[in-house]
């Protein structure tokens, strides 16, 4: 049996649910966002059933890790490579506001400063998937993240560049599954919703 890499982004926040870029900022899950992180537990157990063993790793930022404890989620390892993109100066901060100083601005095709550039989110999230890939040889894999690094890790895990991450959509308490089709890497779900 092929095992298979899960990812969850975390429930909504008060930011999530503005637009601001949240990277280290540590905030609390709003009630929505507490009752999402259930509702992808559930969502997870129908996807996944409960007949395989899974290895569980978290972003250490409280809205990933209460979106697991809320999803019924134990927890192996808390790793900060699973932190959401540093977003630097622009951290608080809305897409439309930067772009009355920096027009067209995205965080994957511009740099912010102060923060990591897509490159160095590329390489986190390779070293990330390196410990996956030799996890998935003997069990599924569950992470448990934010929305643009978990874009980074999809675009990786097909063998693209970290920009081509702008491609994928992670709602919050979305989950994504990720797998192979004769050994070819694959989406097999994206963004399912729970509820």
């Amino acid at each position: 049996m092929e095992h298979r890499l899960y990812l969850i982004r975390h429930g909504k926040t008060e930011w999530s649910a503005s637009g601001r870029h949240t990277g280290y900022t540590d905030i609390p899950l709003t009630e929505e966002g507490e009752k999402q992180a259930v509702a992808a537990g559930e969502a997870l157990r129908s996807l996944r059933g409960d007949t395989t063993p899974v290895t569980v790793f978290a972003s250490p930022r409280q809205r990933a890790l209460r979106t697991a404890e809320l999803a019924g989620l134990e927890v192996a390892e808390i790793t900060e490579d699973l932190a959401e993109w540093d977003y630097g100066d622009y951290e608080g901060i809305t897409t439309e506001e930067i772009r009355h100083t920096v027009p067209g601005w995205t965080v994957w095709s511009h740099p912010s400063p102060g923060g990591e550039s897509a490159a160095q989110v590329s390489a986190r999230a390779d070293s990330v998937l390196d410990r996956v890939h030799e996890a998935l040889r003997d069990i599924d894999v569950l992470l448990v993240g934010h929305g643009h690094f978990g874009r980074v890790v999809v675009a990786r895990w097909l063998g693209l560049d970290a920009g081509s991450g702008v491609h994928f959509r992670l709602d919050p308490a979305g989950v994504t599954v990720l797998g192979h089709e004769r050994g070819v890497p694959q989406i097999r779900q994206l963004n399912v919703l729970p509820g």
